[in-house]
């Protein structure tokens, strides 16, 4: 008898999480957000789209280059970097400047889908913001200006 009712609750045990996964999904702000996600029944169609996911996006790596704008940058030549954008309004920013990783994010302008800002800092406290324009959602071009005063044209995307 002991050993029936084991059983039973081993199998009840291994039926109750085994429909269940966690899948990692893209919150709003860029972040991975977990989230449980229940297997449908045996026999039942799949879902097209994972809860929480943004139907039909997917995060894209696009290039960044700045060009000189001004005397102080051109000191420094191009410099070049990657935006990620999250399809969301939000994006993700780095940039290699003078020995230093910047990194940090670009954002929508509200109520306009194709401005935006962008920001990013380094450790050593060198940072940097841009104001752009995308005309698609993988190409645009904007202005950036550093901490130390250099300005730069801003290329995104269409390699």
């Amino acid at each position: 008898m002991k050993i029936i009712r084991t059983t039973l609750a081993l199998a009840m045990a291994v039926t109750m999480v085994s429909g269940c996964y966690v899948v990692p999904v893209r919150g709003t702000d860029g972040n991975v957000v977990y989230q449980p996600y229940v297997l449908p029944p045996a026999g039942t169609p799949m879902p097209s789209a994972i809860p929480g996911a943004i139907p039909g996006t997917t995060p894209q790596v696009l290039s960044a280059k700045l060009y000189p704008a001004n005397d102080l940058a051109t000191q420094t030549g191009v410099v070049t970097g990657t935006v990620t954008n999250m399809m969301t309004g939000k994006g993700q920013f780095q940039v290699n400047y003078m020995g230093e990783v910047l990194t940090g994010e670009a954002t929508r302008v509200s109520n306009d889908q194709r401005r935006g800002v962008a920001s990013a800092f380094s450790p050593r406290g060198t940072y940097m913001s841009c104001e752009y324009q995308m005309s698609t959602p993988y190409q645009g071009a904007g202005n950036c200006t550093f901490s130390n005063g250099a300005k730069y044209q801003l290329h995104v995307g269409g390699n």
